[in-house]
């Protein structure tokens, strides 16, 4: 399926072949994120992501960046998440040398020209307004300052507008020459290529890249003290809710157990959740619940948007799912959800990108990687029962968080349909 390589200074390689593919994708990985963040410097990982791009020793301005990928018919972004950080390119594979160089670049050679730092400021606050002016995306930040309330991992990835106002260019530099180091970081390459030209290659600009101390984060508080509620007022035309419990870390045994729970609850057009809230009683156009893993917490979440005056039905409504699903699970039901994940999953990894990014993200939260049948082996494991088990062990009263945005004014009144 794939090869592992390390370096002798601590980076390593991760080669994916896909010898039917007519493209290639390079992904860098660094190991930190927002939760690695102290509060007075929250949204700098996300900060030296954005400035990264504005210029390089290679390429000094952020369009001869661009420009480099795009005339190959490319595709060049990174994006911040809060345990890892990525840099990658996508390109037609005989483009492979200008993608890597690129990565490359951006990741050790950055200019953090001060003349862009305002400029990038505002940009990046922009963004922050853009989230606060989109309820769905406002309240999926919310539902994690409820359920980790004043803990790094509940905070917004990108920070706060007074964080970010604050960040100086110093600030920028010393975190990336702290945390940008090869035994903090992972290579992962996917599609058409000649291993050995790839690993010459990435040897090159890589192999004295000098290593560093693994940076830390502040595990995560136990959240187990609910119900808690959060609101943000808005004159909307739709209560957008989400409630969540915590769920379960990265490596956790369950994992398999979670993935088809989260479907059978609210993942496609086929779940319990769209059934019965749309089809059935027709509350909502949109209702989905989705699960995140981090290294030692994780959560599971359900949204949905509605008309204000329904709010309390729709969200009576999804605990009241919440209860059937701690209660029974058919064999029929469950076999869909299998079916469901492993058929998402093979095609997911046709794409080359999707591919390197399923190597990379495994490989550095995880240190292994599992293969596509190692993990449907573990999918075709799993029955009702353990569905049932995980049910009644997440689903509880006390782990229940709600979060709203709307035209709601004491969304704690909120607080008795938390109940199982």
């Amino acid at each position: 399926m794939y090869t592992r390589t390390t370096f002798p200074n601590g980076l390593r390689i991760l080669l994916g072949e896909l010898p039917s593919a007519r493209s290639v994708s390079v992904c860098l990985f660094i190991g930190v994120g927002s939760r690695y963040e102290p509060d007075e410097v929250a949204g700098v990982c996300h900060f030296i992501e954005h400035m990264v791009f504005k210029g390089t020793a290679r390429w000094p301005e952020a369009r001869l960046i661009s420009e480099a990928v795009e005339s190959t018919g490319g595709v060049l972004n990174a994006a911040t998440d809060r345990e890892l950080t990525v840099y990658w390119a996508k390109v037609p594979a005989q483009h492979f040398r200008v993608a890597a160089e690129v990565v490359i670049d951006l990741v050790r050679n950055p200019r953090f020209p001060p003349a862009e730092l305002e400029k990038e400021r505002q940009v990046i606050l922009e963004e922050l307004r853009m989230v606060n002016d989109t309820p769905q995306q406002l309240v999926d930040l919310l539902i994690d300052q409820v359920m980790w309330p004043n803990q790094p991992i509940g905070r917004d990835v990108a920070g706060t507008k007074e964080s970010v106002s604050a960040l100086s260019l110093d600030q920028l530099r010393d975190f990336w020459a702290r945390t940008y180091r090869p035994n903090n970081a992972v290579v992962a390459v996917a599609g058409r290529f000649n291993p050995e030209q790839v690993l010459d290659l990435l040897h090159r600009g890589l192999h004295d890249w000098e290593p560093g101390e693994t940076p830390a984060f502040t595990p995560a508080a136990d959240p187990d003290s609910g119900p808690r509620t959060g609101g943000v007022y808005r004159r909307t035309e739709q209560a957008h809710f989400c409630l969540a419990v915590p769920g379960l870390a990265i490596t956790d045994p369950d994992r398999p157990v979670l993935d088809l729970l989260n479907v059978i609850l609210g993942d496609g057009m086929s779940s319990r959740l769209f059934l019965e809230l749309r089809e059935r009683r027709g509350l909502v156009y949109d209702v989905h619940s989705y699960v995140e893993y981090l290294r030692d917490t994780g959560s599971e979440t359900v949204y949905a948007g509605v008309e204000p005056t329904r709010l309390t039905e729709a969200l009576a409504a999804v605990v009241e799912e919440l209860g059937r699903l701690a209660d029974r699970v058919e064999e029929a039901e469950l076999k869909k959800a299998q079916e469901l994940v492993k058929g998402r999953l093979e095609l997911r990894l046709e794409d080359t990108r999707s591919y390197a990014g399923w190597l990379g993200t495994q490989e550095l939260l995880m240190g292994r990687v599992m293969t596509v049948d190692q993990v449907m082996a573990e999918v075709d494991r799993v029955g009702p029962d353990d569905i049932v088990r995980l049910a009644r062990r997440l689903f509880r009263a006390d782990r229940l968080h709600l979060a709203v945005v709307g035209p709601i004014r004491r969304p704690e009144r909120l607080a008795s349909l938390l109940r199982l």
